[in-house]
């Protein structure tokens, strides 16, 4: 880690945010009414401090008896390595061990207790310990071990999802992005609808909406029903406080749960175009995904919605694209952003930029091509890839501190 980014942490936690410039100006701290700023001159070069080890720790997915996974949402690591995972087209939740070797299933499609409709978010507060919210049942159920040890009602209609935990133990809830159809994104003034963030008491189920933030953008009229490469606004939560980004904009603000601005951090970056080249490399992967979405249509119709399709992004061809992907947060508080890809495909995302919970730039992190990680802990990451025949895996890596990068011996 490079004196500039040591001299940040060191002020920042030893001030709590202080006005003045680092060494070589190239970061400046203030304070602003108990916000603390973190501005960043251009986009900082960071060696990061820690990478993903050459070798997987396991795989799963390519071998004799492992869980054929159709297409994976949302996973998340234990403390120990282990794993659960949502599969969106069989909705069920799959548990794998610390290695990798075994399976089973937590939870399948159904509408009775420990049973799951649509998992909308999925979380691992601990070890053997996994909370996901159902946006089709209206629930949050809480599993400890392979018991239901907590399930309350939530609120269906209100056009929010799970975003994280609070600081005690509150769900915290943000606008849904299931709530980006063309006719959400019409009939409102000014260039951006507005998302709301709020928290929701397990214990009463009372609501508390407590900011607005700028969540989706007008289409449009030359593209006349949706943009592919459409900026959004987006929260997480990352050390139980809300995170919030709007990926045409160098910028991260913290929130507490009552909605109180905490930290903003900013850079300078450019957005860059979509181009011809990219137009084209997205229509591959766009066709894998219209076949899979329309698998009973004819050949003639199928050709027909992917030309539907792509007509939105040759028509886009110089206009600027977001800056990141989707963020989210690991479990020591960083926020993570995605390199950013036309198409909504997240495969193949890197590098990653880092962020610290207190405004720290780590840098970019590399990960192996067509890996899309799903969850980060202080000693792995949980990510999806895909095989040459299209079929989806898990495979876990070790975050290993880069004075020790050697590759590491698979387990399996």
């Amino acid at each position: 880690m490079t004196s500039r980014v040591l001299m940040l942490a060191a002020a920042l936690a030893a001030c709590g945010g202080d006005t003045g410039l680092t060494g070589d100006a190239q970061v400046r701290m203030r304070d602003s009414a108990g916000v603390r700023i973190v501005e960043y001159a251009g986009v900082p070069e960071v060696e990061p401090p820690f990478a993903l080890a050459a070798e997987p720790l396991y795989r799963h997915g390519a071998n004799p008896g492992d869980y054929e996974f159709e297409q994976i949402n949302f996973g998340r690591l234990f403390p120990d390595g282990g794993a659960v995972l949502s599969d969106e087209w069989s909705s069920e939740l799959v548990v794998l061990n610390p290695d990798g070797t075994t399976h089973e299933v937590l939870a399948g499609r159904g509408e009775g207790p420990g049973e799951v409709g649509f998992v909308d978010a999925l979380f691992a507060p601990g070890q053997d310990s996994v909370l996901v919210a159902d946006r089709r049942l209206g629930r949050v159920t809480l599993f400890a071990g392979r018991s239901i040890a907590r399930a309350a009602e939530l609120h269906r209609s209100i056009g929010l999802r799970v975003a994280g935990i609070g600081l005690s133990g509150e769900l915290l809830l943000a606008t849904s992005v299931l709530f980006t159809a063309p006719n959400f994104r019409t009939g409102f003034e000014g260039e951006w609808r507005l998302g709301h963030m709020a928290r929701v008491d397990m214990e009463t189920g009372a609501l508390d909406t407590v900011a607005s933030y700028d969540f989706v953008t007008r289409i449009p009229p030359e593209l006349e029903w949706w943009d592919p490469i459409e900026a959004m606004g987006q929260v997480v939560v990352a050390n139980r406080k809300f995170v919030y980004t709007r990926s045409d904009r160098p910028e991260v603000t913290w929130r507490l749960p009552d909605g109180s601005v905490t930290q903003i951090v900013r850079w300078q970056a450019e957005p860059a175009p979509l181009t011809g080249e990219l137009v084209q490399s997205v229509e591959a992967a766009q066709r894998r995904r219209t076949r899979a979405e329309y698998r009973s249509v004819s050949e003639s119709r199928f050709e027909e919605i992917l030309e539907e399709d792509m007509a939105a992004y040759s028509a886009s061809v110089g206009r600027p694209m977001p800056l990141f992907g989707s963020a989210f947060a690991d479990a020591e508080g960083r926020v993570w952003l995605p390199s950013y890809r036309p198409g909504g495909f997240q495969e193949g995302a890197s590098p990653y930029t880092v962020i610290s919970p207190h405004g720290e730039w780590l840098g970019r992190i590399a990960a192996p091509p067509g890996f899309r990680i799903l969850d980060v802990t202080g000693e792995f990451v949980l990510g999806v890839f895909r095989d040459e025949m299209d079929v989806e895996g898990v495979v876990v890596y070790a975050l290993v501190e880069r004075s020790s990068i050697p590759a590491q011996p698979s387990r399996r």
